[in-house]
């Protein structure tokens, strides 16, 4: 079974108009919750084997956030160019390419294409994935060739003004 956390990239900070929008970086808010929001996956030992990330700053922060709490080595972080500004048919093609010698990765992106996605791979419930929000899906598959739309089961929805986290066992 093939399981993917995606995640988006926590808040920006858009006070600066001199940075290009792949240069900003995470503003106060966006600091305090991905921690949060990784310690609560820890805490659950929802734990991914590898962190596959846009090339963003305000991704690549989150997903260093993740990587801290989950014990990963930052540099393991997998940058893919291919994240910044895709559509859910270009993220789905790179989940397509994962190694299948890992079976549990996350993927750090922007939206509209991670809402997009999540919809399209599990019917999640939302027309708007919140800034550091998160949603694990399960495939029942071994290859990640296999993942298509509507193929994945949700498995958690949170985000960080979420008082009760939805986590479905199974």
């Amino acid at each position: 079974m093939k399981k993917l956390l995606l995640v988006r990239h926590a808040k920006s900070d858009w006070n600066d108009p001199g940075l290009t929008d792949k240069e900003r970086p995470l503003n106060k808010r966006g600091m305090k919750n991905a921690p949060e929001m990784a310690k609560r996956l820890s805490e659950q030992q929802i734990i991914p084997e590898l962190i596959v990330s846009s090339p963003a700053l305000r991704a690549i922060t989150t997903a260093e956030f993740f990587a801290d709490e989950f014990s990963i080595a930052r540099a393991q972080i997998h940058k893919e160019q291919d994240i910044y500004m895709a559509s859910a048919a270009t993220l789905l093609g790179i989940i397509n390419m994962f190694d299948n010698k890992y079976d549990f990765v996350a993927l750090v992106g922007h939206n509209p294409a991670l809402t997009n996605l999540a919809i399209n791979l599990c019917n999640l419930d939302t027309d708007n994935i919140p800034t550091c929000g998160l949603v694990l899906i399960t495939f029942p598959f071994d290859d990640w060739k296999l993942i298509s739309y509507w193929t994945g089961d949700k498995k958690l929805y949170d985000y960080p003004k979420n008082s009760s986290t939805e986590f479905e066992n199974g």
